[in-house]
């Protein structure tokens, strides 16, 4: 299964541009408290499976992590499960790096 990425530069182009779109980080809640970017669904990784009914089938989802790795695997289990999902390259570094150096790296 080949999953999508985009840039978090795209991602706030096609939100800025009325995109529906969901941005889901699912990293822990310490995580959150450390760095995080407004408009998320949170919910950690391992709760996703639980928490599928929270997640809104008529958006794309945007699946956010620290680095891109558990967002991976998020996106995919989501494709598997009949959603419209992609992963955010380079996860929150990546957004803090590229658009928003006010965000905290860790």
């Amino acid at each position: 299964m080949n999953i999508r990425e985009i840039t978090p530069a795209e991602f706030i182009a096609r939100r800025d541009g009325g995109a529906a779109l969901t941005l889901l980080d699912v990293r822990e809640g310490w995580e959150l408290g450390v760095a995080s970017v407004p408009g998320i669904l949170h919910i950690p990784m391992g709760e996703v499976a639980q928490r599928l009914g929270e997640i809104d089938r008529h958006k794309e989802v945007v699946v956010l992590c620290r680095s891109g790795r558990r967002s991976m695997e998020v996106a995919k289990f989501l494709q598997q499960n009949g959603y419209q999902a992609v992963n955010l390259a380079g996860g929150i570094l990546a957004w803090s790096h590229d658009v928003d150096a006010t965000i905290p790296t860790y």
